[in-house]
């Protein structure tokens, strides 16, 4: 059904692979959509608890593809699903369960997005990471809203103005990434979520992104509300 990723359901897991290896997986508008509609079938689906972002290949993600966004007839179409004028950091908003990145390869540029987006980021010791884009006479606007729910302001700049290549215990130290991988700490991650509420799950997730729409007059009430209903 897609043209630029892979998904399985596993039990209780949904497992998403980015599959466009011989482009280093970086992401085109379709691929963009993909990952949406495979997103709001885990949304859909209350057997699913959480959610596994990997990658084919020995780049887990160069970021945007350019060309193709330039150049939109690059791209290939997938006419199974909708195509929305939609950036992969608002996709990755709109997940409501628990995700997990898996990351075997370095992350680069638009990459960000992905890792940024997850509830948990495990990586090979391996691992390295870069913000390219100044070089290229651009910007990472898109990342560095996500590097704003992570670290302060100034941190988010230095990153972002950092073109170098900077490694695991880096990224552990911004907060980027939650720990080196080891198969059985992720093993029993995983298996945390199997007896869990997906409604409680799903409300959690919902709230903590709403909240920031929120005045803070008006969050306690808001989340008052939130609990009733869950209880009810």
């Amino acid at each position: 059904m897609y043209n630029y990723i892979k998904t399985e359901k596993k039990g209780f897991q949904y497992i998403l692979t980015l599959a466009r290896s011989e482009k280093r997986n970086a992401f085109t508008p379709t691929m963009v959509n993909e990952i949406n509609h495979a997103f709001q079938q885990a949304n859909a689906d209350d057997d699913i608890k959480v959610v596994l972002i990997k990658a084919e290949g020995p780049v887990f993600c160069a970021g945007m593809d350019l060309k193709t966004f330039k150049n939109p007839e690059l791209d290939i179409p997938n006419p199974n699903i909708e195509d929305k004028n939609i950036s992969l950091g608002e996709v990755f908003d709109s997940l409501h369960k628990p995700s997990i990145a898996m990351v075997e390869g370095n992350v680069i540029a638009g990459g960000f997005l992905i890792i940024l987006g997850c509830t948990y980021v495990f990586c090979k010791s391996e691992v390295q990471f870069r913000l390219p884009e100044l070089e290229l006479g651009i910007f990472p606007f898109q990342v560095m809203a996500s590097l704003l729910k992570v670290v302060p302001e100034k941190k988010a700049l230095q990153i972002c103005l950092n073109t170098d290549y900077f490694d695991v215990n880096h990224a552990i130290q911004l907060g980027i990434v939650d720990a080196v991988w080891n198969t059985e700490d992720i093993e029993k991650l995983i298996g945390s979520f199997e007896n869990i509420s997906i409604k409680a799950l799903s409300s959690g997730i919902k709230a903590t992104r709403q909240i920031q729409n929120i005045t803070p007059q008006e969050r306690f009430q808001y989340l008052k509300s939130q609990l009733e209903k869950l209880r009810g």
